[in-house]
């Protein structure tokens, strides 16, 4: 494949096995109408501002506040300086030590285009809110090519052992710990996965907005 797949990795626990779609992590939820803090460690501050204002797209429709601060205890924190782009699930930023980042944007640069920026902090600040990658959804089922994954995201810019990818593609949560809807294609939570990583031809683009589903299930769950 031409095109570099460039993923965010989880920071959680390996999930139970299971299927699923666009998902929560119940226990791992923020109460409706809770003040989150953020705050930046490090980064350059005209991608911090970018970094904001996309993060605010999820408070137009979830019934919670990000409040960047200065506070180096703030409850995400957020460096640029860490290989990959990944994010911890939920209020588990809340266990992380309050000198660690909790969510990281290895590859946003002051060249990165509005389209990637837009499509990176979504993710991110979607698994901030315990939304998990949506091809772990309990109701998902993709009929993935194991071999062919396994070996793409062996080679650069991931690099992955075979660990890695079991957990961040094909583990799946179970249906106790989450509230979960079938599996949407065009979630923001959803991973590009060309059609070389399917048994059956199955294929999803790079989504770069947040889906119908994304904006309806995130209301439901912070009323």
């Amino acid at each position: 494949m031409a095109e570099v797949i460039k993923v965010c990795i989880d920071r959680r626990p390996p999930p139970k096995t299971d299927a699923e779609r666009l998902a929560l992590v119940t226990g791992s939820k923020w109460q409706p109408g809770d003040a989150i803090r953020v705050v930046f460690m490090d980064g350059d501050p005209a991608v911090q501002e970018k970094v904001k204002r996309v993060a605010e797209t999820w408070t137009k429709l979830a019934n919670v506040k990000f409040y960047f601060v200065q506070d180096p205890k703030a409850d995400i924190r957020i460096s640029f300086n860490q290989r990959g782009s990944w994010s911890y699930i939920g209020r588990g930023c809340l266990d992380v030590p309050s000198d660690e980042p909790t969510m990281n944007y290895g590859w946003l640069t002051p060249e990165s285009t509005d389209d990637e920026v837009r499509r990176v902090v979504l993710h991110e600040f979607g698994h901030a809110l315990a939304c998990i990658h949506e091809h772990q959804n309990p109701a998902g089922g993709i009929n993935w090519n194991k071999p062919a994954v396994y070996a793409y995201f062996a080679g650069p810019p991931n690099s992955w052992p075979k660990e890695r990818v079991d957990q961040n593609l094909f583990a799946t949560y179970s249906k106790d710990l989450t509230s979960y809807s079938a599996l949407d294609r065009n979630s923001i939570m959803m991973y590009p996965i060309p059609k070389e990583f399917t048994l059956d031809g199955f294929e999803v683009g790079l989504n770069t907005d947040l889906s119908g589903t994304d904006k309806e299930f995130i209301r439901q769950m912070y009323p």
